[in-house]
């Protein structure tokens, strides 16, 4: 009488582990079938090559090529100044912008992101003042977090009183929220 009141008891003990396996096995299988849902990224890196920018001075960069794009959230036309934010959120934006004077002389040139074509005060980023007797070129590099709404363009605005040209520069943008 004693084993058989232990082996209904153990039963019902097995029973709540029996249904657990059995739940684990439906949500595998349902992960299997339907996929895990995953964020697509967005990504976009553009490149500034000699030619691109051929300006003296301030000037707005244009970028020929599009290294990287990966996503909907923002797009570039290759030749443009412009990129297109497609998607409201959070990017990471980083940049560089290599300068150089032909000359000898001060050098000395400002970078600032521009949003619709106004610039953003508080990205601008300088470059040391470097006299005569210095190199004559350099690179201005930042990265900032900027909230962009859909339908804002974005790019990089350049002042300088000085007789500078830009053969190369980099932006990449990656939306992160």
């Amino acid at each position: 009488m004693n084993c058989k009141c232990k082996c209904e008891c153990c039963k019902i003990n097995i029973l709540p582990l029996i249904i657990v396996i059995a739940i684990l096995i439906i949500t595998i299988v349902i992960v299997i079938i339907t996929g895990i849902p995953t964020e697509q990224k967005s990504i976009l890196s553009t490149i500034a090559v000699p030619g691109d920018n051929t300006a003296v001075g301030p000037t707005v960069i244009k970028f020929s090529k599009n290294e990287i794009e990966i996503g909907p959230a923002m797009t570039h036309t290759a030749g443009s100044e412009n990129i297109n934010i497609n998607e409201s959120g959070i990017y990471q934006i980083s940049y560089q912008v290599y300068g150089e004077r032909s000359s000898t002389g001060t050098l000395n040139f400002n970078c600032i992101l521009l949003v619709n074509g106004q610039p953003l005060d508080d990205t601008q980023n300088e470059t040391p003042i470097l006299k005569d007797t210095f190199t004559n070129r350099m690179t201005n590099s930042s990265t900032v977090i900027l909230k962009l709404n859909a339908g804002d363009t974005l790019s990089i605005g350049i002042f300088t009183i000085e007789e500078i040209t830009y053969p190369r520069a980099r932006m990449d943008i990656e939306k992160i929220d």
